[in-house]
């Protein structure tokens, strides 16, 4: 109970109150080695101490005052809470999360003082080190400290930083760890382990997209001393960091290469755990370049050094992996039996990724059934919590691929720039789903721009990190794009390698997609109702995949109301609803501002005053003459310095005249009022906008992508929108 006084006095008040009132309940609350169950043994023994009798949650027919302890999972569901309190017991129930009412006490970490005492008689850096990567929580520190053997010293710190497990998922920081290797890598270490820290540390920071300069330039240094020491164990294990840090999808050739190395020199030093991932990067790197026969040979290479090695992770891996070989031919029900097998073997042998294969496999499968839809959200929930990692891209497909066009139109535009400037592991196969929705209507440039970005690919497969999913040959995406884009003859050719590379690896549902999307609908439907799939879809229809629907805004009693598909909302009168009202009235359009918030044309104005009057504009040609002859003589003379401060206040000048002069050199005038109707109107436009993105963000995005602000106004509609409007 070091540490936990605040909780012990928290028990005693309560089981005191339960004497008195007979009856009530504690749910406490903390993660696996929180301390729940220390804690619940005290709380008998206080109870007994009170002269409360104790039970566990499966002898709770008694009635009468006792204390009830209720473990959570898997009796707490089995037993009524309330049925207990009524009969006036005090019910102590211990779980990872809250239940929905009652009283909860929230267990929180120890202190790093805290933990020393837990820990007598280890180095406080020892201490520290047990600290930083289990958060302060009892009993994962306890474990990890019975591991480091008493007396080690800063030894022991170096080997918790390099051999400590990784308490995030995939794409997910650990701080914890990621902190005690930059403490470790600020110390003066031995060449090869600081090429080892080095590239762990790399790794670690893959869940930063911000990282990506730092962790290169750390895998260069990693790299570098790495060969100076020419033990093949520690060039092994670094360049096997270098893959899982960088993750260049260009660079497959490389991968393949240095996956070879890796498994060489991992056998010269006699790491079998080395070896198995070069035999995983190998798999890996086969299948993006499309060689799926080679790569499952190295899959099965994998699982047998896994079996060797008695490495049960290992085969968790292989049965997912396989899972995803069984959707890729279209054998979708020895998919979804495999992936139930990932689901319970994972979780047996503690995979810390199980739930996010798992659901990759089961997503993956819902969309070729044609089952898209509840994807979206845990997709944008998976956004939230990794940003940056493109999982709204797969959300914006899932829209698509249920016949959400529009909306998933609008998200090309959003979310481009950030893919384009993106890297890391889902980057290809974010692009190529961003390509998908592109390819159903969005502008030619941003379907040019999806194209030169996939283009270096062509003739590879789509796979997304370590083969987790794999989505089909770039080229049918190039295929897609190039339709939209008009170039049939570049369509068609994208589309034939994209057929044969399918016909080749057996790949039936991308054939019947790739099929579809080539024009070729009858042996596309023929495929699709062999395996049980839902018709596959064919190109974009002439509307270039704007909505068939019709949007509304308008009037209803002092306020506003829109009406948007799926999204409604009422909004309270203001201006910026009456400008847009009159915008999406005249689509295409051009509105003056003056006119826009006149409510119409034929605002009368005062004249506008030129920019330069008469006297001006004469000095400013005098003190021009004047420059001319300055600069002569400063040429003459040879003075460099003098001549360049004049040419430069000569420009000046001359800027100042052009802006002042309009068409014909005819006096460019500023009219007040006009200006002061712009920026009024521009304001109010995007006040209402931004109230939008809370309340319908679909039509907001449609609105901001639509409306052209200026001195003069217009609704030019984007993709993604209604086919018009009702005001």
């Amino acid at each position: 109970m070091i540490g936990r006084r605040r909780e012990l006095a928290v028990l005693q008040r309560w089981l005191d109150q339960a004497v008195v009132d007979a009856g009530a309940c504690l749910t406490v609350v903390g993660p696996a080695g929180s301390g729940k169950t220390v804690l619940a043994g005290v709380a008998a023994e206080l109870a007994r101490e009170r002269g409360l009798p104790v039970a566990r949650g499966t002898a709770a027919d008694a009635t009468g005052p006792r204390l009830v302890i209720v473990e959570e999972p898997p009796t707490a569901g089995t037993v009524d809470v309330d049925r207990l309190v009524l009969g006036g017991a005090a019910v102590l129930i211990t779980a990872t999360q809250a239940r929905e009412s009652g009283r909860h006490l929230y267990l929180t970490p120890l202190t790093e003082t805290e933990l020393a005492a837990l820990l007598p008689g280890r180095p406080a850096e020892t201490v520290h080190a047990v600290w930083l990567l289990t958060a302060g929580w009892p009993g994962p520190a306890l474990d990890l400290a019975a591991a480091v053997p008493p007396g080690s010293g800063a030894d022991a710190v170096v080997e918790l930083a390099l051999a400590s497990p990784s308490r995030g998922e995939f794409l997910t920081l650990d701080m914890a760890l990621i902190r005690l290797l930059e403490e470790v890598a600020s110390r003066p270490l031995p060449p090869a382990t600081r090429a080892r820290v080095l590239v762990r540390l790399a790794g670690e920071l893959l869940g930063d997209p911000s990282a990506a300069s730092r962790r290169r330039e750390l895998v260069d240094e990693a790299v570098r001393l790495a060969r100076t020491t020419e033990d093949p164990g520690t060039v092994a294990e670094v360049l096997d960091g270098r893959l899982h840090a960088l993750w260049d999808p260009a660079a497959a050739d490389e991968r393949l290469s240095t996956a070879s190395q890796i498994v060489d020199l991992a056998r010269r030093a006699g790491a079998a755990g080395l070896e198995r991932r070069g035999l995983f990067w190998r798999f890996v790197a086969l299948a993006e370049l499309g060689d799926l026969d080679a790569a499952e040979a190295a899959l099965v290479a994998y699982a047998r050094a896994g079996e060797r090695d008695g490495d049960p992770q290992a085969a968790v891996v292989t049965l997912s992996r396989q899972a995803v070989l069984a959707l890729v031919r279209g054998r979708l029900e020895l998919a979804e039996t495999l992936a139930a097998e990932v689901a319970e073997f994972g979780r047996r042998v503690g995979l810390a990724d199980t739930e996010r294969l798992t659901a990759s496999l089961l997503g993956r499968l819902a969309l070729l059934r044609g089952d898209a839809a509840p994807q979206v959200e845990p997709l944008r929930a998976l956004a939230r919590r990794l940003p940056g990692h493109f999982f709204e891209v797969t959300a914006a497909r899932a829209l698509a691929e249920s016949g959400q066009v529009a909306p998933a139109l609008l998200e090309v535009n959003r979310l481009l720039p950030a893919v384009l400037a993106g890297a890391g592991p889902r980057w290809i196969g974010a692009v190529a789903d961003l390509a998908l929705v592109a390819s159903l209507g969005a502008s030619p440039a941003a379907a040019q721009a999806l194209y030169d970005a996939l283009l270096p690919y062509a003739g590879r497969l789509v796979v997304w990190g370590g083969a987790n999913t794999i989505t089909g040959p770039v080229d049918d995406y190039l295929g897609r794009l190039a339709s939209r884009l008009g170039r049939t003859d570049v369509a068609g050719a994208h589309f034939d390698r994209a057929v044969a590379q399918e016909e080749r690896l057996g790949a039936l549902p991308w054939l019947a997609a790739t099929l579809a999307a080539r024009g070729d609908q009858g042996r596309a439907t023929a495929i699709a109702e062999e395996l049980g799939l839902p018709a596959a879809g064919g190109r974009p229809g002439p509307d270039g995949g704007r909505g068939a629907e019709v949007w509304r805004l308008r009037r209803d009693g002092d306020d506003w109301l829109i009406d948007a598909g799926p999204e409604q909302a009422r909004l309270r009168d203001v201006r910026g609803l009456r400008h847009l009202r009159t915008l999406l009235a005249h689509p295409g359009r051009e509105i003056a501002a003056l006119d826009l918030v006149a409510g119409g044309a034929g605002l009368v104005t005062s004249p506008p005053d030129p920019l330069l009057d008469a006297t001006a504009r004469a000095a400013y040609r005098k003190r021009l003459a004047d420059l001319a002859g300055q600069l002569d003589a400063a040429d003459r003379a040879g003075d460099v310095g003098r001549a360049t401060k004049l040419a430069t206040e000569r420009q000046a000048l001359v800027s100042e005249l052009r802006r002042a002069a309009g068409l014909g050199g005819r006096d460019r005038r500023h009219n007040a009022e006009a200006e002061r109707a712009r920026v009024n109107a521009t304001r109010a436009i995007r006040a209402v906008l931004t109230r939008l993105e809370s309340l319908t963000p679909v039509a907001a995005a449609h609105l901001r992508a639509s409306v052209r602000t200026g001195s003069s106004f217009r609704y030019e509609p984007a993709d993604g929108g209604p086919a018009r409007w009702q005001v």
